[in-house]
């Protein structure tokens, strides 16, 4: 099993970084530690605790919601200027407990491929500020879920989304309140646009072409084989659109 060799709780960003990034020293980022309690290997890490770095603030921007890498699931499930769609999405990441423990920023770090509120980041054109030694950059969620080597050895610090317009979600799970096994989330745009992501069908939730879905290359597993997920997929994504594109 692997063991955790050292606790830091850094004051600032930089300093933060700076144990990050140390030559030779496995290390991990805490944030709400439902992750990384569950790792299991040969080699000992140290884990880099964010809860001093002020890092949980919500703000309204315009047209968006900035929310903070360690704003809890709970506080965007209750908060009143997240978007209902993501705050909807939200509540099905897991019992109140996780909740209550987990962070946005680290649902991101995770890249989940069942994780309907990284779908729904998704289609509400999340942008990601990612902190180095280097300064910060900000990069689409879909990039940054495309190359994860851009966190390595960085700090997401905050999250900016897009509100206004309407989301949907259909989904398909072995039960109601099971996670699902492929669900589908819309949203159509103030301008009209209608985008889709889709989970269970890649390695992480992906925006997808609703008139490409046979080119999907779904994995398998003991809920679902390739071509399961790929007929889901097919059933869903129309679905969720039809119900977005209703209120127009």
């Amino acid at each position: 099993m692997r063991s955790i060799r050292a606790y830091h709780r850094p004051q600032t960003l930089d300093e933060a970084l700076a144990l990050l990034t140390r030559s030779g020293i496995a290390a991990r980022i805490l944030a709400g530690g439902t992750r990384v309690t569950t790792i299991s290997a040969v080699d000992p890490f140290e884990v880099v605790d964010l809860q001093a770095l002020s890092l949980d603030g919500i703000t309204v921007d315009g047209d968006a919601v900035v929310l903070g890498a360690m704003r809890r699931l709970q506080d965007v499930v209750d908060s009143e200027v997240v978007p209902a769609g993501l705050c909807e999405l939200a509540l099905r990441e897991g019992p109140n407990t996780l909740r209550n423990a987990a962070t946005i920023g680290g649902i991101i770090a995770s890249a989940d491929s069942e994780s309907e509120l990284l779908a729904g980041l998704l289609v509400h054109n999340a942008v990601i500020s990612v902190a180095t030694s280097a300064g910060v950059n900000d990069m689409p969620l879909a990039d940054v879920l495309t190359d994860r080597g851009a966190l390595r050895g960085a700090v997401i610090t905050e999250v900016r989304v897009a509100t206004g317009g309407v989301t949907a979600a259909a989904r398909t799970g072995r039960t109601p309140a099971d996670r699902s096994i492929v669900a589908a989330v819309a949203r159509l745009a103030p301008d009209g646009q209608t985008s889709v992501a889709v989970t269970g069908v890649a390695a992480t939730p992906v925006l997808i072409d609703p008139d490409r879905l046979d080119t999907l290359e779904p994995p398998g597993d003991f809920r679902g084989s390739p071509e399961y997920r790929r007929a889901l997929a097919a059933v869903l994504v129309p679905r969720a659109v039809a119900q977005v594109r209703e209120t127009e």
